[in-house]
């Protein structure tokens, strides 16, 4: 008995080493002109990591931008984005600061807007030369929208179409609405704790961003404003345990960094308002909202929609989502983003 213990305790040791150390890796894509790979490069001076997968390498190149900032999604991406890889070469980012991109020795002035374009520009000038493509299509969710505007404000001539998910319009009317449902929601259901809470952090601007603002996305996402038919933090933890692309260590490290940037980043958009700072755009726009949508209200979408102006626009509805329509829908998504591709191919 003693003995069999002892081996259990030593293989439960060895299974852990294993999913803390195995080196990363992407399941190979059948092909002599595929790609599957994990790579590290540069991008501001730091090492960075990019996950490129996708049938054939002459496709026009599909670069995703998370939200957050700091939610990586290498860990899960795979799961939901297969069908994309047969029109694109779909490439997956951990920005600076997150996942197997976090280093504890980042410098803390560094994870700021400016910063994150700038990496963004020269990952997209990377890809362009690896792939011998002059635009890439790129896609923004949440956070990543908000970066995604400003590259194809300051880069249109590098971006063939840009696809928004739950875009980031006005930084503190969006709390404010944010809130406002919250606490409607609380008072219908009587939800005692939730409402000592929320009066207690208050309506927004927050004084303590992070601590406040964490505070109210827990209390949203009981009440469906951010996630109804997935779960992502369960994605992450299985991903990082399971997926061939993190390891456990990018486990811990997606959790340190996810923190890091909250604490550098949260609350730095307080005066941002896109209707006034960017009116235009001369790349074709899609906004994808989700109907349940309070992280990034869609009522703000809708009415920042209505008013850019761009060579092409277009609003699509996501009624089954709230802030994740690419992973609550992806279905619709991908054939979505594959429809939007044939139409800029048909019009070029």
């Amino acid at each position: 008995m003693k003995l069999l213990k002892k081996t259990t305790v030593i293989a439960l040791m060895i299974s852990i080493l294993v999913i803390l150390f195995l080196p990363n890796r992407t399941p190979k894509i059948e092909g002599k002109n595929s790609v599957a790979v994990i790579e590290k490069i540069k991008l501001g001076g730091l090492e960075q990591a990019i996950l490129i997968r996708g049938k054939d390498v002459s496709n026009p190149v599909l670069l995703f931008l998370h939200g957050g900032p700091g939610y990586s999604q290498i860990s899960f991406a795979r799961k939901y984005q297969k069908k994309l890889e047969d029109s694109f070469v779909v490439v997956n980012w951990d920005q600076r600061g997150s996942g197997m991109s976090y280093l504890p020795n980042i410098p803390r002035e560094s994870m700021n807007r400016d910063w994150f374009i700038e990496d963004t520009k020269e990952l997209i000038d990377y890809l362009c030369e690896k792939y011998q493509k002059e635009k890439i299509y790129l896609v923004g969710h949440s956070w990543g929208t908000e970066l995604g505007l400003y590259v194809i404000d300051q880069y249109p001539e590098k971006i063939a179409a840009f696809i928004s998910i739950g875009q980031v319009v006005n930084g503190i009317e969006s709390e404010v609405i944010s809130y406002d449902y919250v606490l409607e929601m609380a008072n219908e259901n009587n939800d005692k704790k939730a409402l000592n809470e929320l009066m207690e952090i208050g309506r927004p601007p927050y004084k303590n961003t992070v601590r406040d603002t964490a505070t109210q996305r827990r209390w949203l996402a009981k009440y469906g404003g951010v996630e109804r038919k997935v779960n992502t933090i369960k994605d992450i933890v299985l991903g990082s345990i399971f997926s061939a692309e993190y390891t456990g260590i990018d486990g811990i490290k997606f959790a340190l960094g996810n923190k890091f940037s909250a604490d550098t980043m949260w609350g730095h958009n307080k005066d941002l308002n896109f209707i006034r700072e960017i009116p235009e755009v001369e790349v074709p726009i899609y906004f994808c909202a989700g109907r349940y949508d309070y992280n990034t209200p869609s009522i703000l979408i809708e009415k920042y929609y209505n008013q850019i102006i761009a060579p092409k626009k277009e609003l699509i509805w996501f009624e089954e989502s709230a802030h994740f329509p690419n992973l609550e829908e992806h279905e619709k998504f991908n054939e979505l983003v594959i429809r939007i591709k044939d139409e800029i191919e048909k019009d070029s």
